[in-house]
């Protein structure tokens, strides 16, 4: 299998799935804090709250890619502390494209994990919190055993929106191969020389493999939690 690629597509792939998996990890916990206040509560600003969640669905990607880069490019409103006072660096570096992949995918993920929610009857929450349990612990006992399901969704559909983000991602961190250089943009690079049509067309085939993995995965680990939850 080593030969089917070069070794400037396997970096493209490996980078893509670092991406991919560093985006969902680190927004999956706000991903669902977020879902959980956009489903279970009132108050004033929950629709500003909402418009600003799926903003990035709604922009152009180069639009949300440039909005990053103004906020965390090294002279951005927040880049420039976080280079100063931590030395951390997002544009034009690999970390920089798991930021962007994850604002991108973010929508996505709180739009499923909210759904899963929603469906769950808020008694049962109740009933919880009249014994005494604490929000929190309501929350971990009985909310979040029945949404997994939906948590495990959103995070497929984070991971796979993340492997497949290609406008925020090259306006915010370029595409330098071997650095910044994701699947999506390694297809683009191909397709934008003589002959690249074969290296393009490999990695397409590897795109959709993996989303078609992810997404089988997905529906395989949903339903043995939703087994396990509902029991015998």
């Amino acid at each position: 299998m080593a030969d089917w690629f070069s070794p400037g597509e396997w970096q493209a792939i490996a980078l893509s799935l670092r991406v991919s998996f560093w985006s969902m990890l680190l927004s999956l916990p706000f991903g669902i804090l977020v879902a959980h206040v956009l489903a279970r509560r009132e108050f004033w600003g929950k629709q500003v709250l909402n418009g600003l969640v799926h903003l990035p669905l709604i922009l152009p990607p180069v639009v949300t890619g440039y909005l990053l880069l103004l906020t965390f490019g090294r002279k951005g409103s927040v880049g420039q502390y976080l280079d100063q006072w931590f030395g951390i660096v997002l544009a034009f570096k690999w970390t920089g494209a798991v930021l962007a992949a994850a604002v991108m995918a973010f929508p996505l993920m709180v739009r499923a994990i909210r759904l899963s929610i929603e469906a769950v009857d808020p008694k049962l929450e109740q009933a919880a919190a009249t014994l005494g349990a604490s929000p929190v612990w309501v929350f971990l006992t009985v909310t979040l055993p029945l949404i997994l399901p939906g948590v495990i969704a959103g995070a497929v559909l984070g991971f796979a929106k993340a492997m497949g983000e290609f406008g925020a991602t090259i306006t915010f961190v370029s595409n330098i191969p071997g650095q910044t250089q994701t699947l999506p943009s390694a297809i683009y690079a191909f397709l934008q020389v003589p002959g690249g049509d074969p290296q393009a067309f490999r990695l397409v085939l590897v795109a959709i493999a993996v989303a078609m993995l992810a997404l089988i995965l997905s529906e395989w680990l949903g339903r043995a939690v939703a087994r396990r939850v509902s029991g015998p």
